[in-house]
C-alpha cells in the first residue's frame, strides 16, 4: 500500500520519526514535506497530500501532521474524495475506517507520541471499511 505522509513545521518532527517504523513494516513511503519549513501553512500541506491521494493509482492513504491535527484535518476535507478525520484513539480511528472509509489521518504533533502515533496508524492502515449498504451509501453521499 502507498501511504503519503505530509506535515506543517509543527507536525514535522513526529513525521521524520514516522518514516522509518513505517518503511521497515513494509509500506511504500512518499513523503510530501521532506524539508523542513518554518512557519509553512498547514493548508497547503493538506492540500498537496490531498492530491496525491486523489491522484494516486493504488489504494492510497494519507497522514497529515500539524500542530493540533484539526487545521490539516479541516484543510483536506475541502477536496473531492478525501474523507479527513483527527485520531485521538485506536477505538476512534477503527470505527472511522469501519463506518466513514477514512482515507487521510491527521494527526498532532504536539501531543502524539510516537508510540501511539504509530498504534493510530496501524488502526488506520489495518481496518478495512464496512461493506454494510448503509455506511457505503453515507460515504456516497459525502462526495
Amino acid at each position: 500500500m502507498q501511504l503519503l505522509l505530509a506535515a506543517d513545521h509543527a507536525g514535522f518532527a513526529l513525521k521524520e520519526k514516522l518514516i522509518p517504523p513505517l518503511v521497515k513494516r513494509g509500506y511504500e513511503v512518499c513523503d510530501f514535506t521532506p524539508k523542513f519549513k518554518d512557519g509553512d501553512d498547514y493548508p497547503l500541506v493538506a492540500r498537496s497530500l490531498a492530491a496525491g491521494v486523489q491522484g494516486s493509482k493504488y489504494a492510497a492513504r494519507g497522514i497529515l501532521i500539524c500542530g493540533s491535527g484539526v487545521g490539516v484535518c479541516i484543510a483536506a476535507n475541502r477536496y473531492k474524495g478525501i474523507r479527513a478525520g483527527a485520531g485521538h484513539d485506536v477505538a476512534e480511528v477503527k470505527l472511522a475506517r469501519q463506518h466513514n472509509d477514512l482515507n487521510v489521518l491527521c494527526l498532532s504533533g504536539w501531543k502524539t507520541k510516537l508510540a501511539d502515533a504509530l498504534k493510530l496508524i496501524d488502526a488506520f492502515l489495518k481496518t478495512k471499511a464496512s461493506p454494510a449498504a448503509r455506511h457505503k451509501r453515507r460515504v456516497k453521499q459525502l462526495g
